[in-house]
């Protein structure tokens, strides 16, 4: 079965960062325990326009990790604080390709 990869591209709300990156510490060890991680975080630069805060490689072991994920009771626990950190996400589906 191949790997899931999911690019994550995360915009955050004005002055969260602080909040952003302990909430991410707290959703990776939430996704370890599914299989999953954050294979590579990319910060993008300031003044890049409407460009996300990071953009997130999450690769977990099926699609269904990625789901068990998804519907963990202490993944739901997070969403009120998720939004109040997270103004935009968008998820896009991928699969590893190269070397090249």
């Amino acid at each position: 079965m191949a790997e899931v990869v999911r690019i994550v591209s995360l915009w955050i709300r004005p002055g969260q960062e602080v909040a952003f990156e302990a909430f991410e510490r707290e959703a990776a060890s939430i996704m370890a325990v599914h299989g999953g991680r954050i294979e590579r975080a990319i910060r993008v630069r300031s003044g890049e326009g409407e460009s996300p805060h990071e953009v997130h490689v999450v690769v977990f072991p099926s699609e269904s990790a990625w789901e068990s994920y998804r519907v963990d009771p202490k993944t739901q626990n997070l969403v009120q604080r998720r939004n109040l950190i997270i103004a935009k996400t968008s998820i896009m589906t991928g699969q590893t390709v190269g070397p090249y």
